[in-house]
């Protein structure tokens, strides 16, 4: 069923923020000369996928998690699209996919091995990994590992249609930062 909504809403979204897409792709053009960001992430079964989100930082910074990253990285145009999680956006191709989920666990680079370890002790790489979940909107991000493998095991032990709407509902109208920057 949540396979189901995730495909009906990713084409929704994909569909009628377009316009958004293709405006947010341009400017990036002249922001950084490379508006779309890919990056290998940590899957279902921890298999590799490609990431798509829409570029925040400048193009020569380093791949780590955003919470070790500089926040002098950030360009002008990313640091809206942050605030915004319009970056995010770009996710809804991974949704269709079938690499991610509307809701799920945040994907995480590979190097971030304490994580890896937790998740993997957790059971959280049973499932795909979202754009949105439990620990988004409360706040928690990739800087407490462990912290973070506990919130996403809980979420998926109690993961029901009625909180899959609640998280995304929770995501629209601004609940949760998105992952710190330094």
């Amino acid at each position: 069923m949540l396979r189901f909504l995730d495909v009906v809403f990713a084409l929704i979204g994909l569909i009628s923020g377009s316009p958004i897409l293709l405006l947010i792709y341009c400017i990036g053009l002249f922001d950084t000369g490379s508006p779309l960001f890919l990056q290998e992430r940590v899957g279902r079964q921890k298999k590799p996928f490609t990431l798509v989100k829409f570029r925040t930082m400048k193009v020569d910074t380093a791949s780590v998690a955003s919470h070790l990253a500089s926040s002098s990285s950030i360009t002008s145009l990313g640091r809206f699209l942050r605030k915004t999680k319009l970056d995010e956006l770009p996710q809804l191709i991974n949704v269709l996919k079938g690499d991610m989920s509307l809701v799920g666990p945040r994907p995480n680079l590979f190097n971030q091995e304490e994580l890896i370890a937790a998740r993997d002790r957790l059971g959280v790489y049973d499932v795909l990994p979202g754009i949105t979940g439990l620990a988004q909107v409360n706040h928690i991000d990739m800087s407490t590992p462990e912290l973070l493998a506990e919130t996403d095991s809980q979420m998926i032990k109690t993961l029901t249609v009625r909180n899959y709407f609640k998280f995304i509902f929770m995501t629209v109208t601004g609940s949760g930062q998105g992952d710190r920057v330094r």
